[in-house]
């Protein structure tokens, strides 16, 4: 009854703010990606789970993005991949990753083939439709939601959060969720955003107030995720030439106090020249522990939260070595059991829809410790856009 009576007025939105309508259209995009990846693993973590220290892994994305226009203003957009994944022998990390959303009201994901050295999985990441109204915009079904301004964390994206240390990873999940903007101004607007998970059974609901003031953008939210109560605010503009931007909230859970925390990121970026561009991102969070014994390394396995310790800090940069050239790196620091890792690649343009890509991923930390559980990780991408 609840998800009835919310969606009536949404109809009733559409039909009488829609215009006139126009011819159907099509429009078809996607890429396809592939990594081939040597990863090793520390001697100490090869004997606990009884495997080799060093494995070969060729992952091949397949993207396909057809969007339906199908009246002015209304139009159908749907994401589809596949995945296929190699291993040259029975893969530990496979066990440790993320293979469910959170956000869904049911699953879209299917694995034709599950066997120790392939697997083959296919899912449905997008499936909404959009209509454009005088006022601004509505979107049923599943769909990006896209709060917040931290460039490596995102504190106030309760939807579509990703663990930064995923580097394979493009875009963010998609929820299923009926959300309106409503617009008052160039820079002035209001998301609501009505998310039902596990069959309808459950549900998460916000709002997202934006706007801008003295040159700063600044955003307000709140809602109900995860049966408890969040508010935040999120604001970017700039500190003389350098970009500064921060976002937070405090999670309020009704039933134990004890369980309340507080997360926030702030951070600042600076384009020293026209070819060397750096970032610092600085990454408190309440939710996590001091002590690496206490981690709760199993929500994170199921997504509920994409770092287990408190304290941590971004530091990143890109040179343009050449027009066709750019060369990435990223390392992140967990303050308080002093691991973490480095991200370094090279990115060539072969063709204007062709890329190349060479990278590596290696991760440092003591027994036990955030970071000495990841495999390092030396890779060869390719991508081509269509």
């Amino acid at each position: 009854m609840k998800i009835k009576l919310f969606i009536i007025p949404v109809l009733f939105a559409i039909v009488f703010n829609c215009e006139t309508p126009a011819q159907p259209g099509f429009d078809f995009s996607g890429y396809a990606q592939n990594f081939t990846v040597y990863q090793t693993i520390p001697q100490s973590l090869s004997e606990i789970f009884h495997s080799d220290k060093s494995f070969i892994t060729d992952l091949l994305r397949i993207r396909l993005k057809p969007v339906i226009f199908l009246w002015h203003g209304g139009r159908l957009n749907i994401d589809y991949e596949l995945n296929v994944n190699y291993f040259n022998r029975k893969f530990i990390y496979e066990n440790l990753s993320v293979t469910t959303n959170r956000r869904t009201v049911t699953s879209l994901f299917w694995s034709p083939v599950n066997e120790d050295k392939i697997k083959i999985n296919h899912f449905i990441d997008r499936l909404y439709f959009r209509q454009k109204l005088a006022f601004g915009n509505i979107k049923i079904g599943r769909q990006r939601i896209a709060w917040g301004t931290g460039r490596i964390w995102n504190s106030t994206d309760l939807f579509n959060p990703i663990n930064p240390a995923a580097y394979y990873l493009i875009e963010k999940p998609g929820a299923d969720a009926v959300s309106a903007k409503i617009r008052f101004g160039n820079f002035t607007d209001l998301n609501i955003v009505y998310n039902p998970v596990d069959n309808f059974n459950k549900y998460n609901f916000g709002g997202r107030f934006r706007t801008n003031f003295l040159g700063y953008d600044f955003s307000i939210m709140g809602g109900r995720f995860d049966e408890k109560t969040i508010v935040g605010l999120d604001f970017a503009g700039n500190i003389f030439d350098a970009g500064f931007r921060g976002e937070g909230i405090y999670s309020i859970d009704p039933d134990n106090s004890g369980n309340n925390f507080l997360k926030f990121i702030v951070g600042i970026d600076y384009q020293f020249t026209p070819k060397l561009y750096m970032l610092a991102e600085y990454h408190f969070n309440g939710e996590g522990k001091t002590d690496k014994y206490h981690y709760e390394f199993s929500r994170l396995l199921h997504g509920e939260i994409q770092n287990v310790s408190r304290n941590y800090l971004a530091v990143s940069g890109m040179y343009e070595l050449t027009p066709l050239l750019l060369l990435n790196a990223l390392s992140i620091f967990n303050l308080n059991d002093n691991s973490g890792f480095i991200s370094v690649s090279g990115n060539y343009s072969v063709t204007e829809n062709f890329y190349v890509n060479l990278g590596t991923q290696i991760f440092w930390g003591e027994k036990l410790s955030e970071y000495w559980f990841f495999p390092d990780s030396y890779y060869i991408q390719t991508e081509y856009y269509f």
